[in-house]
């Protein structure tokens, strides 16, 4: 089933929709204050767990891929599997101050193109009256071993709260705090499928201001459904080993959006193979092949743009191949508008800003509700 990129007038309405003020959870309870000094009660995420991991067998809890992945994938994979893009922990309090605390892997806390607060960040969002996510605050990190509060102040009420992980960093320890006398009450990740994303430093998070800001978090709070953000910077790359591993997990639907990171060869190897392979383990689920995004400056630059046309041209095959074979519920995913027209959704050419998030996230949702719907 072939389907088209995001539409103009959709992303308007969501731009108008963004405006919306916050209205809060009506349970508006009688709470305290509470004293300057108060003893905080701090929890550790460990004791309810996040969302976002594939696996629960990982050398480190918050690691994306499972142990035996260090013998098996590349060097590269294996360690940008360590970074904590895509996870994130819920929870209920009525406090108006929440804390965290939380120990980073990496002393790298920013990139030259992507600020800390994306890569090594804490993103804190609430439910509004109206069952919708939205942000609140974000930790501004600025060292290995960061206390501090992601928000304070906060209106009166009870209400549930998500805090998105970093995405280029990785995360040893993380605790949760709120003053001696206010509620808390951990939320435990969903059961329900996830959506299953795998692909390059786009998909990864590249170059979103905060965590919550990837358009894989994105799309989980329009659709309200978990997500697996399988990312991995400059190694998307369709091989067969990640895609054993892929195939291990049952989600919903699969998302392979590795073109950023091949050429017209690559994908004409490794396409097909790929979603064979997952398609043996999972005769059923839904499976989503995306082109690369053009660079927003293609128009000055002609050997991207060959590239560019290589690459899908030989996706293009690939789908008509399997589509062919026989294989169904497979889908497709135009490449050319995912960052739109006007060149200005892109840090560098490449990677999305926060409004080219926002504008892949506009390209995907259409298609991934019809692929849900079928599922």
């Amino acid at each position: 089933m072939l389907l088209s990129p995001y539409s103009r007038r959709q992303f308007a309405s969501r731009l108008i929709g963004g405006a919306i003020t916050l209205s809060l959870a009506p349970s508006i309870l009688a709470q305290k204050s509470p004293k300057p000094d108060a003893k905080i009660n701090w929890r550790n995420v460990l004791d309810w767990g996040v969302e976002g991991k594939g696996w629960t067998d990982t050398l480190r809890y918050f690691g994306r891929l499972p142990s035996k992945a260090e013998n098996v994938v590349r060097n590269p994979v294996w360690e940008l599997s360590q970074h904590s893009a895509g996870m994130s922990v819920r929870f209920i309090t009525n406090s108006p101050v929440i804390k965290v605390r939380y120990e980073l892997l990496l002393e790298r806390l920013a990139m030259p193109h992507m600020p800390a607060t994306g890569v090594s960040g804490l993103d804190l969002y609430a439910q509004d009256a109206q069952g919708i996510d939205r942000w609140v605050g974000v930790v501004k990190p600025d060292g290995k071993v960061i206390e501090a509060d992601i928000a304070k102040d906060l209106a009166p009420g009870s209400r549930r709260y998500t805090i998105y992980l970093p995405l280029y960093n990785g995360v040893e320890s993380l605790e949760i705090g709120v003053p001696d006398g206010q509620s808390f009450e951990p939320v435990a990740p969903r059961a329900e499928q996830s959506i299953l994303f795998y692909g390059t430093s786009i998909l990864h998070g590249a170059c979103a201001s905060r965590p919550g800001m990837a358009f894989t978090s994105i799309l989980g709070r329009r659709l309200r459904r978990p997500t697996i953000n399988l990312g991995f910077s400059g190694n998307g790359r369709m091989e067969a080993e990640v895609g054993a591993l892929l195939a291990e997990l049952d989600p919903c639907a699969y998302v392979i959006d590795c073109l950023p990171n091949m050429n017209g060869e690559t994908v004409s190897e490794r396409a097909v193979p790929l979603v064979k392979q997952i398609r043996s383990a999972h005769p059923n689920t839904p499976i989503l092949l995306t082109e690369d995004r053009s660079f927003t400056n293609v128009a000055f630059f002609p050997t991207r743009k060959a590239h560019h046309d290589r690459s899908r041209k030989a996706l293009r095959k690939a789908y008509r191949e399997l589509s062919d074979a026989g294989i169904k519920h497979l889908y497709y995913l135009d490449g050319d508008h995912l960052l739109g027209l006007d060149g200005e959704a892109a840090t560098d050419g490449s990677h999305p800003n926060d409004l080219g998030m926002v504008r892949y996230a506009d390209a995907y949702e259409p298609v991934l509700r019809a692929m849900l719907k079928q599922y």
